[in-house]
């Protein structure tokens, strides 16, 4: 309701300047001067006079559309009143309604005097037709674009090796916006097809100087449609970031993508490495296979760009040691592992699992270069930090429900002060060993919403719920639907010595991604037959208008 609301409020207050700054010029088009104040039905006589669409007035306030199709109704309605050069039209963009308002109250603003029939246009006004004609079609495809991508589906990007071999490294992905409801957007004005920020400042700069791809200044409250499901256990899931420090909105956080593998009010809990949920062993479906880090000791070198051809997925970090070479190997399943450990040249393996009640743990080579010793590291990001846990023993702990009336202490603190203050917006102070929420003293809470545990299939090169804690549900974006386009080597791998020869999978090119199933279902065919409509509604409306310029004629 609030989102509504506030979405009202800045509907009626652009309405309102636009009413202002064109209400003399809906006069002399012959309009009650009291309609240029009206939502969308003001845009609508724009275009009616001008010889456009009129449904275009519906896309007038929609979020991120809204602003690029205000910019171009404006541009129309300057040039009714022969506001036609470049410089008129660049005003009209970067100050819509201050521009607008000096030709709405200047004595020699007029109507343009204008001829549909193109025998009496000269030369120059005929391209300067052709030109308008052709930016306008982009702009359209631009906004048609736009309004796919905003909300319907989203093209995402697997760049990490965290869900292999579910998700591969280099799989793009488009990410279906209404499985779980549909998140109304919360920074309305914004850049297309941009998630947070126009540019990387790069390494030197501070990322939050990054330059913004939105307006934070108007933003819009959290909140869903037509929510009919919510993330099940084993669904594989998008959602934005939960501790993303550069991005205040929710929705312009970093997208991540992981399986949901435990749900609100659900307990989970890795031991040794192996995950469990209510007690129970995960349940591994059809398209994922268990997957583990191994540390393998060699009398000679490896051939590993011979491995990345027979395994595809093979990240490894290779040192040369006294007695022969070391490899750390993450995301081996058990075939693999056993095959790797009975090449001639391996002479010994074992998977690396973390002790137990030890926090974070990094490896590091010895001085003499013989082998890699653990080193604890209790400043690393483990969720929560006050916990001695690590990625291969952690927990158990339950996922915070809605509802859950939690304690609120000293040693509960860690686990619960991102969701009382990040995700469910109270203050929260602790002054002496007393805690405050919203300035009084309490020592429990009340959860507001959902949370996930959302986890990478290739448990050992993940950074997922583990070190970030729960996901909220107001930071779900979506399922992804299938795999558009997988390109082997598309993104550099740091954690690697070797990196992937370039290739595309065209066996993996518009498959299925979040059915679970071994064998995914292709749409090849939908694509086909979208290129085709695409392509022949083209020449149809192409044929169509020079069948009815020669009966004008």
């Amino acid at each position: 309701m609030n989102y509504f609301l506030t979405y009202t409020v800045y509907v009626l207050i652009l309405s309102v300047l636009m009413g202002i700054s064109t209400w003399k010029l809906f006069k002399k088009m012959g309009y009650n001067p009291l309609f240029a104040f009206i939502p969308f039905y003001n845009y609508f006589i724009i275009l009616k006079e001008t010889k456009h669409p009129k449904w275009w007035a519906v896309l007038s306030y929609l979020p991120i559309v809204g602003p690029i199709m205000m910019s171009v109704f404006h541009i129309y309605l300057m040039k009714k009143f022969g506001k036609n050069l470049f410089q008129h039209q660049l005003l009209t963009v970067i100050l819509p309604f201050i521009y607008m308002a000096s030709v709405n109250y200047s004595k020699d603003a007029e109507i343009e005097d204008e001829s549909d029939n193109e025998l009496f246009l000269t030369d120059e006004e005929k391209n300067t037709k052709k030109k308008d004609t052709f930016i306008g079609s982009i702009t359209f495809a631009v906004v048609f674009a736009t309004i796919i991508h905003v909300f319907v589906t989203q093209p995402f990007g697997i760049p990490t090796g965290s869900m292999e071999r579910t998700l591969l490294v280099g799989d793009f992905l488009f990410v279906n916006k209404w499985s779980y409801g549909y998140r109304l957007p919360m920074r309305p004005v914004a850049i297309p097809f941009l998630q947070g920020t126009i540019m990387d400042t790069g390494e030197k700069g501070n990322p939050k100087d990054d330059p913004k791809s939105y307006a934070e200044g108007v933003k819009l409250p959290y909140s869903r449609i037509l929510q009919f499901n919510k993330p099940q256990r084993n669904d594989v899931v998008v959602f934005n970031y939960p501790q993303d420090s550069v991005h205040v909105a929710i929705d312009r956080k970093d997208p991540y993508v992981k399986r949901c593998v435990a749900v609100a009010g659900d307990t989970f809990e890795m031991r040794g490495g192996r995950l469990f949920v209510n007690g129970k062993p995960e349940t591994v479906l059809g398209d994922q296979e268990v997957q583990h880090a191994y540390t393998v000791n060699t009398g000679s070198q490896l051939d590993i760009p011979s491995l990345y051809n027979t395994y595809g997925f093979l990240p490894v970090r290779e040192m040369q040691t006294e007695k022969g070479f070391l490899y750390a190997f993450q995301g081996l399943t058990d075939k693999t592992a056993a095959e790797i450990k009975a090449l001639p040249n391996v002479v010994s393996m074992e998977e690396s699992i973390f002790p137990k009640d030890s926090a974070t743990i990094s490896y590091k080579l010895n001085a003499d270069k013989s082998a890699y010793t653990k080193s604890v590291d209790t400043t690393q990001s483990i969720f929560p930090v006050n916990k001695p846990w690590n990625q291969d023993w952690y927990g158990p702990v339950r996922i915070p429900k809605k509802g859950d009336v939690v304690a609120i202490n000293k040693e509960s603190l860690p686990m619960y002060q991102w969701i009382i203050s990040e995700y469910e917006h109270n203050s929260l102070e602790n002054k002496n060993g007393k805690i405050f929420i919203n300035g009084k003293e309490t020592s429990q809470y009340t959860i507001k919403q959902d949370y996930y545990m959302m986890v990478g299939d290739n448990r050992d090169a993940s950074l997922d719920a583990r070190f970030f804690g729960f996901v909220p549900e107001e930071n779900i974006v979506g399922k992804p639907m299938f795999t558009w386009m997988s390109l082997q080597g598309a993104f550099s791998d740091a954690s690697s010595t070797y990196q992937a020869p370039k290739k595309i999978r065209w066996e993996r090119m518009f498959k299925a991604t979040n059915t679970g199933e071994a064998n995914k279902t292709s749409y090849w065919w939908v694509a086909a037959m979208i290129l085709i409509l695409f392509f022949g509604w083209e020449y149809f409306v192409k044929l169509f208008g020079k069948k009815k310029k020669e009966e004008d004629l």
